[in-house]
Parts: structure tokens; C-alpha cells; sequence
């Protein structure tokens, strides 16, 4: 049955084109084709991880062969994310405008393209300037990958479903981990770049077997489009053994332009500024902690090279573990109530870490640890609770911007981090770091919405 049999069908009353589309979605279990389609999407996220992070694992060579200061070394590891601030902005503007998988596409070729570059970088300089427009890639791939996601799925288990997505980041992490430890040593810094380009096959699969979000569409008026798509995923359904339920169609969604105005307007300006303050507390100590400790480790307690580089990647894994743990729980405990917890428990050991001066690697590798698994079960999820806290017409922008926070915590993470360890001493950087968790933590009790076993449609009229 097309769009318009449906409109003209006799029901007592008119079904609104995008209040049918959402209830269809809402009674679909996950099919094959939503399986793959986040699988696909995770697979870029994996590798958007690891670039993030490469430069990481990079630099403890890096300082060495070009010689650099703890002021370069933070501007490096920085540059990335003041581009993905922009990435994220700008794309996610874009994504509400053009569509989600024609900016999905554009982000990851941006990225691997720079990827190359990063490869004949010969000093501080040019390698700040290829991570900064290759992190307008990477920041505009993740808010439209997690908008798209959340769009193809109902309600009951999406923080689920979402989150084991969003793990593919941390996996990514942790891969970059592997890399460093296995690959550096023996091959050097360029190494991890050379790794950094394999999402280039991953633009087969986006370009010719996902369908756009058909969210996306019907708010946009491409009703048939989106009809086609939908019967399509409840077709699959009925062929894997599934009986639908009949649709229950809720109030009919606001019908209006994207308009990023909107986003400091009525219900959304509180959703707005709490998803930034958290956005920008949890990065700021997370990347500042991860980017910074194989560096540490090797300048300040003078470990071997191999062994700076696994105690960097047991923290990633750590943070892996922990985000697993989050994404199988958060639907039980709830978005508010799991990241009001996390931030006020993640100061804890930092604050043991600053009283006890931070006097040797082994404090660091297991309080640093343990504080970063804890905020990272904060950070990978935000981008969940960002996609379910606005309306579909607001989704990307609304995730971009909140996440551009994101970008400015992780840029001023390393530096705050450089800066604190060069005038002052590490128990400081921890310090700083507990007082800036607790900060959120006020912000998110206060301010933010429970979103949990809600429809998107439901949250956000």
C-alpha cells in the first residue's frame, strides 16, 4: 500500500504522513537490513576512532624525532579536535538540509584523504594543519552516523541497540592501541596513518546498499520515498517469522523547517545547554587524560617506549569494558540518572590521585584508569542521548552543535593538560579534573531529561 492509499484509506481520522512512518518504525524489530545498515555505519565509526586517537600513539616518537616542546605536543593533539568542532557543526547543519548518508560519505573521504597527508607531514606545523581539516571529517562522520542510527529504530531497546554501535568508537580506540604497540616500535609513527586507511573501502557498501533515513525523508516531504523504504524493513520482518502489531499512531509531530534558532527556544533551551555542559566536562577530562598518557608515561616516569604504549591502550580497554557494561544497563537505570552517577563517582579517584602526588606510573595507569573507564561510559553514550532529546528536523544540527562542545572540551583537554604539567606539576592536572566532573555533575541533576523507553516523537514534539 503507497502513501497516498494509506492517507485515503477509510480510518476514522486523517493519519499524518510522518506520524505513520514513526509508528510503522516504532513496531518494527531490528530487521537484517537495520542490523547491517549499523554495522556498516559502526565500521566507519571503528575507524573514526582510531583516528582520533592515532596521533596518540604517535607523538611519544614524534617528540623525540621532531624535537618538540610540551606546548607543540598539546597543539597537536588539539588541532584535531578544533577541526571536528567545525566538522560537526557544519555537517550536521548540512545533514538536515541534503540528507544523512550524502554527508556520511563526504566526511569519511575527507578523512582518509587527509589520512594520506598526515603520512608526509615533515614537522609541527604541517601536521597540525593536516589533523585539524582531517578532524572536519571525523567531526562531522559521528553526530549524522549517530542521527541516522537512531532513526531506524523504535524506542523499546534502543539504548541498546545504539550504544553497542557506538562501541565500534571505543573498539576503534582501542585498535589504535594495538597498532601503536605492535606497529610503532618496529615501523615508526607512520604506521598508524598507513592503518588509517582501509575506511576507504567502506564507501561501496554506504554508497549502494543503505537506504536513507526514512525519518529524514518524510519530514521532508518525500512521503513515497520513505513509505518504500519502511515497507520494505516490515516486509523483511514478516519474512524472517514476525507478526506486526497494528501501528499506534501518537500526536502528529510539529510540522516546521530546520531551524538551528530552534535549538534556544521553548523545552529545547534547557536540552541544550545541559547536553553542552556535559559534552564539554566529560571530553575535557577524558581526551585529556587519553591523548596525554602514553606521552606521560615515557616523558615524566621514563618508561620504555613499548610499555608507555600498552599502559595507554590497558586504559582504552578499560573504557571499552566499561561502555559494554553502560550500553547493557542504561535502559534499565536511565540516560539522567547513570551519568549524574558516573560524574560524581570518576572525581573520586582523581582526587586520591592529586592528594597522593601522582608520584608513579602505576597510580596513574590504575586511578587515571579507572576515573577515564567511568567517564567514558559517559562520553561514547552522549551521543544516544543528544539524537533522542530533539525532534527529527533539529536531530544533526541539534547533535552537531552539542557535540562541537564536545570538540572544545577534547581540544582544550590536551592543552590544559600540557599547560598544567609545565607550570605546576601533574597532581594538578587531576586536580583540575575532578573539580571540572563534579561541575557536570551539577548541571546534568538539575537540568537534564530522563529520555529512557520514551519515542523519539514522544520527547520531542
Amino acid at each position: 500500500m503507497n502513501i497516498e492509499q494509506r492517507m485515503t484509506a477509510p480510518v476514522a481520522h486523517v493519519i499524518d504522513p510522518q506520524a505513520d512512518i514513526s509508528a510503522r518504525l516504532e513496531r518494527l524489530p531490528v530487521t537484517r537490513e537495520v542490523f547491517w545498515a549499523r554495522n556498516i555505519v559502526g565500521a566507519a565509526t571503528f575507524f573514526d576512532g582510531y583516528t582520533v586517537i592515532a596521533i596518540a600513539y604517535a607523538m611519544p616518537v614524534l617528540v623525540h624525532e621532531w624535537g618538540l616542546t610540551p606546548g607543540q605536543t598539546g597543539m597537536i593533539l588539539s588541532m584535531g579536535y578544533l577541526g571536528q568542532l567545525i566538522g560537526a557543526v557544519l555537517f550536521g547543519w548540512l545533514a538536515e538540509k541534503i540528507g544523512r548518508l550524502k554527508v556520511l560519505l563526504f566526511t569519511i573521504l575527507l578523512f582518509v584523504s587527509m589520512d594520506i597527508a598526515c603520512l608526509f607531514a615533515a614537522g609541527a606545523a604541517t601536521m597540525m594543519a593536516f589533523r585539524f581539516v582531517q578532524g572536519v571529517g571525523t567531526g562531522g562522520e559521528v553526530p549524522v552516523a549517530s542521527a541516522y542510527i537512531n532513526e531506524l529504530i523504535g524506542s523499546k531497546g534502543r539504548g541498546r541497540f545504539f550504544l553497542l554501535y557506538e562501541v565500534m568508537f571505543l573498539l576503534g580506540l582501542v585498535g589504535a592501541g594495538l597498532i601503536g604497540y605492535f606497529m610503532v616500535p618496529l615501523y615508526g609513527w607512520k604506521a598508524m596513518f598507513v592503518v588509517g586507511l582501509i575506511p576507504a573501502v567502506l564507501m561501496i557498501p554506504l554508497r549502494w546498499f543503505l537506504t536513507e533515513s526514512p525519518r529524514w525523508l518524510v519530514a521532508n516531504g518525500r512521503y513515497e520515498e520513505a513509505n518504500r523504504i519502511v515497507t520494505k524493513l516490515e516486509d523483511s520482518a514478516r519474512a524472517a517469522g514476525k507478526t506486526l502489531p497494528e501501528p499506534k499512531h501518537a500526536a502528529v509531530p510539529v510540522r516546521k523547517q530546520s531551524d538551528w534558532r530552534e535549538l534556544f527556544q521553548g523545552i529545547y533551551l534547557k536540552r541544550t545547554l545541559s547536553i553542552w555542559a556535559m559534552w564539554f566536562s566529560a571530553y575535557l577530562v577524558a581526551n585529556g587524560t587519553i591523548t596525554w598518557l602514553p606521552t606521560l608515561y615515557r616523558q615524566t616516569f621514563n618508561l620504555p617506549l613499548e610499555t608507555s604504549i600498552f599502559y595507554g591502550f590497558a586504559t582504552s580497554v578499560g573504557g571499552v569494558v566499561a561502555a559494554v557494561i553502560c550500553a547493557l544497563l542504561i535502559d534499565r537505570v536511565g540516560r539522567k540518572r547513570w551519568y549524574t552517577g558516573a560524574l560524581l563517582i570518576a572525581p573520586i579517584p582523581l582526587a586520591i590521585l592529586a592528594w597522593l602526588g601522582a608520584t608513579s606510573a602505576m597510580q596513574v595507569l590504575v586511578l587515571a584508569g579507572l576515573a577515564y573507564a567511568i567517564v567514558q561510559t559517559v562520553t561514547f553514550s552522549l551521543y544516544l542521548y543528544s539524537a533522542e532529546i530533539y525532534p527529527t528536523r533539529l536531530r544533526a544540527i541539534g547533535t552537531g552543535a552539542g557535540s562541537a562542545w564536545l570538540r572544545l572540551g577534547s581540544s582544550a583537554g590536551p592543552i590544559v593538560t600540557g599547560f598544567l604539567l609545565s607550570s605546576m606539576g601533574i597532581q594538578y592536572v587531576f586536580m583540575v579534573f575532578a573539580a571540572i566532573l563534579l561541575l557536570g555533575a551539577l548541571v546534568t541533576a538539575v537540568f537534564a531529561v530522563e529520555t529512557k523507553g520514551r519515542t523519539l516523537e514522544e520527547l520531542s514534539p
